[in-house]
């Protein structure tokens, strides 16, 4: 690093024209500065107080626990026996001197036994006087008690209303009148380099304010929503927590954050408030969100792909598949074609036509917009409504339905007639999700299981009964295609 000397005088006259030029720009931005000719001119930084007084009673902190197994002998299914080592290397049938009769090899394994232990802690806030609460599907997700604490210490057991995983959104009810909700903002509003403050419990630590400014809007992670970027201070136990303007509205719920260490490192991911809302009203209402499809799978439009195909820019969404008889397919959509508008809202990159699609009524028929041949064509396309969550991946287009997550860890779809034409094969199924035990073996959304262990898979029926026969004390060996690649990968089945 360099440093560069300069003479007293000339110090002082930068430093007055930076002065100058600092209070032209506070003042420009609406900020006020001290005066006076003589003094130092400061930033009048905001005062939080009366926001936070206005709004922290309406934020709520969330624990939740979960149903655990009762950990067993290391040694055997049964309970915990003291001669169970002396087993171990004298044989099962082993019997100290005195005790009554051989041990029984075969008796009956004792039903598993569950209890209760705290999962996690969250936050939320307040939506309606009666009860309901607003905050994320992570939050409450696989838990078998949810409670309530307000900022008066009083707590309530909830109860959820529905969940939408793509959105991370949830919402849940106490049993409580006379609440006092938070007023609603519009996102749609924010700009970068607005104040605006988290409330939330981090580290389980109730009612903690943290501030900072929006450094991004709209931006884009790869999930079903754009979210709004901050640099307010988010760590583990915010999630579900309102992110407020300085009018004291709720502009966002605070969700994520992105960091190499689990703590906060300068960047928090909000959920704008508007469509977190829009999630809210389906889920009061029906209990579930419904949302519309096309059924196509879409990737996004090079620089070098636009100028050979003739587009004047790289946007829009690539059609790499069409499921057959699906409502692209119906309404002439093919492989190739790059949507450009849909519904009459245009689509700048290949997220965007996800979320304008599944905010779209299932059976409507609206004008599709495609690029084909050096030329916009507009189609007809009737929406078709979307499978949950769990059933198709929101970022990359839709697929068929998955079944439930089996013994392997998988959810597994129908592979496509194009797909198979293209790896020229007959039957097999696509991962459309992974948990464990397949995780740890490598498996990915999109592989392709053609054979389990001497079985060729023709379906995923088929599969489902291959998978239900599989042992869960041997690995199963799995013939996969990734890519234009196979490999053998192992997985032993969970019970």
């Amino acid at each position: 690093m360099q440093f560069i000397r300069l003479g007293s005088n000339r110090v002082k006259r930068i430093a007055a024209c930076a002065a100058v030029g600092v209070a032209m720009a506070l003042t420009s931005a609406g900020m006020t500065v001290n005066a006076q000719p003589s003094a130092t001119p400061t930033l009048a930084v905001p005062d939080f107080t009366q926001v936070v007084e206005q709004t922290e009673g309406s934020v709520v902190n969330i624990r939740t626990t979960e149903s655990v197994p009762v950990r067993r002998s290391p040694m055997g299914p049964g309970p915990s026996d003291p001669y169970e080592m002396f087993r171990w290397f004298f044989g099962p049938d082993f019997m100290p001197p005195g005790m009554p009769g051989p041990r029984q090899r075969n008796a009956p394994t004792p039903p598993e036994q569950e209890r209760t232990v705290p999962r996690g802690v969250g936050s939320g806030f307040i939506i309606s006087s009666d009860g309901y609460i607003l905050t994320n599907n992570h939050v409450v997700a696989k838990s078998n008690g949810i409670f309530v604490t307000l900022t008066s210490g009083k707590e309530y057991k909830a109860k959820v209303i529905g969940t939408d995983p793509r959105t991370d959104v949830a919402l849940i009810k106490i049993d409580a009148q006379g609440l006092t909700p938070l007023p609603i903002g519009d996102s749609t509003k924010l700009k970068k380099g607005q104040w605006v403050l988290a409330i939330g419990s981090p580290f389980g630590l109730d009612s903690t304010v943290t501030a900072g400014i929006v450094s991004a809007i709209n931006r884009d992670t790869g999930d079903y929503l754009p979210f709004i970027q901050t640099d307010v201070a988010v760590n583990p136990g915010n999630s579900g927590g309102p992110l407020i303007n300085l009018a004291g509205q709720v502009v966002g719920v605070n969700s994520q954050i992105i960091s190499q260490s689990g703590g906060f490192m300068g960047i928090s991911l909000a959920i704008p408030i508007d469509e977190a809302m829009r999630v809210v009203d389906q889920l009061k209402a029906h209990g579930k969100v419904t949302r519309g499809r096309i059924g196509v799978q879409i990737g996004s439009v090079s620089e070098d792909v636009a100028k050979a195909i003739g587009l004047e820019s790289a946007k829009g969404a690539m059609v790499s598949n069409v499921e057959p008889n699906g409502p692209a397919a119906q309404a002439g959509v093919r492989s190739g074609d790059v949507i450009t508008r849909f519904d009459g809202k245009q689509i700048s990159q290949m997220s965007d036509l996800p979320r304008i699609v599944g905010g779209t009524k299932p059976g409507s028929r609206v004008p599709m917009d495609v690029w084909r041949k050096g030329k916009t064509i507009t189609l007809q396309v009737k929406v078709g409504e979307m499978p949950s969550a769990d059933e198709a991946g929101a970022g990359q287009g839709e697929q068929p339905k998955a079944e439930a997550a089996d013994a392997l860890g998988l959810k597994v779809i129908e592979v496509s007639d194009t797909v198979r034409e293209k790896l020229d094969i007959k039957g097999g199924v696509q991962v459309a999700q992974v948990e464990e035990p397949a995780a740890a073996a490598g498996l990915a959304p999109g592989d392709i299981i053609i054979t389990i262990n001497d079985v060729d898979i023709t379906s995923p029926a088929q599969y489902a009964k291959v998978v239900a026969g599989l042992s869960p004390s041997r690995a199963a060996a799995l013939l996969v295609i990734r890519g234009d690649q196979s490999q053998w990968v192992t997985i032993t089945p969970r019970k």
